[in-house]
């Protein structure tokens, strides 16, 4: 009686049982590997083919590469060394690494000074990419394009302090009369920069300056380093150009509307090649009499022009996406025009932007190679002049180009793949 009624009683697990693993096949890179390159019969087939002809790539490459030569002075030495043998003479980026980074007329003692400017460029663009960067490198961000100035071009401190403290004062102005009215607050900052650098252009040379560097000409500015200045410099700058012409565009005043639109598409309309000559010959005599206006700063002018035209164009496409209940909405909370686009509506136009104003970024960075037409001495132009013109090194061409393909890839690359990045963290399809 007693057994029966013990085995009548229902067993209840007071614990769970351990999580089994999932089988081989649907788990790690077996699940990878089957779900990506062998889903059915036309993947398997497409996946052989290509490790096929991966490997016919390869194994064709490898020996330039496993026999490249590091350490002679010039091609003919590389030649003597291979003695026959297929092989890449690396040399002459050991040999011409200073020329292709910083060109050939940079101070080989100052090289420190964009090589410092290059890692604080890292520091300040920090906290405008990444949201949890802390806050407070904001204020290195806003100093370091007058600290990078005085490093790379060197000569008196003054200079770039004073354009600083005219924009501070020119913020100031704004937000002093934003509220009579956007334009009056635009036109009050601009006279109020204008004045407090020219200002600056007057004091003394005398005036004692303890923090004064070498100064440095543009006409020294080489290689690589010339291509991350033109590119950093006008994505910077095309950006809130661009956002401005893109709100013009959709102004209700005509003339600021016209005036917009006349210049995007007269921009858009012309190649950046045709800019970079008007740069170098025609935009001198815009300027007043007797003004040396630099080369670099007449380029930067015209690339950045050319990009935010286009930006212009990629954030007007945002703006058109949004709902109109979304501009209704600022409406209704009493915002006016500049709070209503700086708080509601910019912010969700510049994230359906992000993909295009990243493609235009990317190809504003590799058309920085264009100004080697206009007889800069950039990557590119150092490759096809002094190096390629010198008889050490006449005759190198792989070697050399494929140094410029793989830095600019590894920037444009790591552009996108932030840009992938920030659409994730931003959720720019789900909000």
């Amino acid at each position: 009686m007693s057994d029966t009624h013990a085995h009548s009683v229902a067993f209840v697990r007071t614990t769970m049982l351990p999580e089994q693993p999932p089988p081989a096949s649907e788990a790690g890179v077996v699940k990878w590997v089957r779900e990506n390159l062998f889903k059915g019969w036309f993947n398997s087939i497409l996946t052989i083919l290509s490790i096929y002809f991966i490997y016919v790539i390869v194994s064709g490459a490898w020996p330039w590469f496993a026999n490249g030569i590091w350490n002679t002075s010039s091609l003919a030495e590389c030649r003597d060394m291979l003695d026959g043998m297929t092989g890449a003479c690396f040399s002459v980026l050991t040999e011409r690494w200073n020329q292709l980074l910083f060109g050939f007329t940079y101070p080989t003692e100052a090289y420190w000074r964009p090589t410092l400017a290059f890692f604080l460029l890292i520091v300040a663009i920090a906290p405008v990419l990444y949201p949890k960067a802390p806050r407070q490198l904001l204020v290195f961000t806003a100093i370091y394009p007058f600290l990078a100035f005085w490093l790379i071009w060197g000569g008196t401190l003054l200079t770039p302090l004073m354009v600083m403290v005219g924009l501070i004062a020119g913020y100031f102005a704004f937000k002093q009369f934003e509220r009579q009215s956007f334009a009056m607050g635009m036109l009050a900052g601009l006279v109020a920069t204008v004045v407090v650098i020219w200002a600056g252009g007057i004091i003394p040379a005398s005036m004692p300056d303890v923090m004064a560097l070498h100064a440095i000409p543009s006409r020294d500015l080489g290689g690589f380093m010339l291509n991350m200045i033109l590119g950093t410099v006008c994505v910077s700058l095309s950006l809130p150009l661009g956002i401005m012409l893109a709100l013009g565009r959709q102004s209700s005043m005509p003339i600021i509307k016209w005036i917009c639109v006349i210049f995007i598409e007269f921009i858009r309309g012309v190649p950046l090649i045709t800019l970079l000559f008007v740069a170098n010959v025609v935009l001198a005599y815009f300027f007043p009499p007797g003004s040396n206006i630099d080369l670099v700063l007449r380029v930067i002018i015209m690339i950045t022009m050319f990009s935010a035209a286009y930006i212009a164009e990629v954030i007007r496409g945002g703006l058109a996406a949004l709902p109109r209940g979304q501009y209704e909405a600022a409406d209704s909370l009493g915002l006016d025009y500049a709070q209503s686009m700086r708080l509601i509506i910019l912010p969700q136009a510049l994230k359906i932007s992000i993909p295009g104003i990243v493609n235009v970024a990317v190809g504003l960075f590799k058309d920085t190679t264009l100004v080697s037409v206009i007889s800069m001495f950039d990557l590119v132009g150092m490759i096809r002049g002094p190096i390629l013109a010198s008889t050490e090194w006449n005759g190198v061409y792989w070697e050399l180009w494929g140094f410029a393909v793989f830095v600019f890839f590894i920037v444009c690359f790591s552009i996108s793949k932030y840009s992938q990045w920030l659409e994730r963290q931003l959720a720019t399809d789900h909000r």
